[in-house]
């Protein structure tokens, strides 16, 4: 069976294009800095701040929390989501849930900051599940079906694990891939290019 590329998903943001016209002006569209593994997908040229708020024990006020420089994705989508580690949560002063792209239901709260404007979000931030993308005949080959939960080894120099509860998307427009976060492959001490091997 052959080995899945795994690859670390820094934070990143999706937006609407409502959204992306308040961030970078009317008219705006998404430039193209770089594709990325998945079809038609790319990391764009415009970036943004992410803004979240911590509470001063001390005085009880909320404090301004600030990642700067986060990528958008593109194409637009039709929600805006928000992607950032766990730690970065902790940084932020998110509660972001550990979800599967797309369920953003009752998920963290943020502001983006564009150099044009600003927009709130009530929902949105999340931690993004693993996961395994996979064509239909990826999925034939493996044994498995869309939605099912596997393992994946992944063996590196000096910090080899099993990443457990790793979600298998399946869809005619995916290419082979592994999507994990920098947390995640700082655990595992991925670097260069990595791959896994899939255990059901």
């Amino acid at each position: 069976m052959k080995d899945i590329l795994v690859e670390t998903s820094a934070r990143h943001v999706h937006v609407t294009q409502e959204t992306l016209e308040v961030l970078f002006g009317k008219g705006a569209e998404l430039t193209v800095r770089n594709p990325l593994s998945q079809p038609g997908q790319f990391a764009s040229g415009q970036r943004v701040d992410i803004v979240g708020y911590k509470l001063n024990k001390a005085t009880g006020e909320k404090v301004e929390t600030r990642i700067k420089n986060v990528s958008i994705l593109g194409p637009v989508r039709k929600e805006n989501q928000v992607e950032v580690s766990l730690t970065d949560a902790r940084t932020l002063g998110i509660a972001a849930p550990v979800r599967e792209s797309g369920n953003i239901a009752e998920s963290g709260a943020c502001k983006l900051v564009g150099p044009c404007g600003e927009v709130e979000l009530k929902e949105g931030v999340i931690v993004a599940k693993r996961h395994i993308h996979m064509t239909p005949a990826d999925a034939e080959e493996f044994g498995v079906t869309n939605g099912q939960i596997v393992q994946l080894e992944v063996q590196t120099a000096e910090r080899s694990l099993i990443f457990g509860d790793v979600v298998v998307r399946v869809r005619s427009d995916f290419a082979l891939a592994c999507h994990i976060d920098t947390d995640e492959s700082n655990a595992a001490g991925c670097a260069g290019t990595v791959y896994g091997r899939l255990i059901k």
